[in-house]
């Protein structure tokens, strides 16, 4: 055989493994567990054991390991951690309201919120590696941006040309609590963190040639709309959804699927827009959660138009 077409063939055969990427899944999932040790750990530990029975590659929990009336102390960080060293394969995280904004509430114990920040970095983040008993390997936004070292929790991988991204994007408004100076300064910044984050995701898939992307925060970004706009000035997802993924989702060619909780009502859908333009590329997927002790199983099929499907996991009986 000629060998400038032995060449040629395997030039082809190597562009064709390329485009058909083998379709993948993938375990999302969030607020949980919700309650006491008594009654919502059981249910919660069930559902891990089902998760684990598919062997898929990596979970990722979006936040809310306890509920907003339940104390912020460190016997509940270290009894959730527990909970993730349960997945017997990775397991990805990244913070809810309830784990820190939240916790000066004097039923959650009168904590200062960002000491229980700092406890919460220390305690489930660990930089280049996931959680869980087999952890991913993954980039940090502390370590590539000495800038935003304080971000350990935003996180990023790559699976089958797919980009997996976290963002500390949290309900209760983001922590923009305006009568609060404190909370107004750590929104500041953290929100600067979130879109150089955001801004260096798209970036990185289009010059990987990424398949998808998919965005994994808490929040739930419509809880702030107002009658007349989805982020209006008081919003605390103005700039990093509404004024940078938004505009970049709409701009990049591929498909992202953008995956929360905050608000405990599964749903799939495309309720974003750009302009009086649905975004079409833009899907959203929000967990089930607090009393709807479910998961989400993803799949990934990047040589379909629409590549991401979805169904709900319960926990083992």
């Amino acid at each position: 055989m000629n060998k400038f077409f032995r060449v040629g063939v395997l030039s082809l055969s190597l562009l064709a493994c390329a485009s058909f990427a083998q379709p993948f899944s993938f375990i999302a999932l969030g607020d949980l567990p919700y309650g006491d040790e008594a009654t919502a750990y059981p249910s919660y530990r069930s559902l891990i054991g089902s998760i684990n029975k598919r062997q898929l590659p990596f979970s990722i929990h979006v936040g809310d390991v306890k509920s907003g009336s339940s104390v912020c102390s460190d016997q509940e960080f270290e009894a959730q951690l527990n909970h993730f060293n349960r997945f017997e394969s990775a397991v990805v995280y990244t913070p809810g309201d309830n784990e820190w904004t939240d916790c000066h509430r004097a039923n959650n114990g009168a904590y200062d919120p960002l000491e229980r920040l700092k406890a919460l970095r220390h305690r489930f983040f660990k930089p280049g590696q996931s959680l869980g008993q087999s952890p991913l390997s993954l980039d940090n936004q502390s370590k590539l941006t000495p800038v935003h070292a304080l971000y350990v929790e935003n996180q990023r991988w790559f699976h089958q040309q797919v980009l997996f991204v976290t963002l500390h994007i949290i309900g209760s408004n983001n922590n923009f609590e305006v009568r609060d100076p404190a909370a107004v300064a750590e929104y500041f910044e953290r929100d600067k963190a979130n879109v150089a984050w955001i801004r260096d995701a798209f970036a990185l898939a289009q010059q990987s040639s990424a398949k998808a992307i998919v965005f994994a925060m808490q929040a739930d970004v419509f809880e702030s709309k107002s009658n007349w706009e989805v982020f209006p000035a008081h919003s605390g997802f103005k700039n990093s959804i509404g004024k940078t993924l938004l505009p970049l989702a709409a701009d990049s060619a591929i498909p992202v699927l953008l995956i929360h909780g905050d608000s405990h009502v599964f749903r799939f859908d495309q309720p974003f827009t750009l302009n009086q333009k649905p975004l079409t590329n833009l899907t959203r997927l929000e967990v089930p959660g607090a009393s709807d002790v479910r998961a989400v199983h993803v799949t990934v099929d990047t040589n379909q138009r629409m590549p991401f499907s979805v169904s709900l996991i319960e926990p083992d009986k």
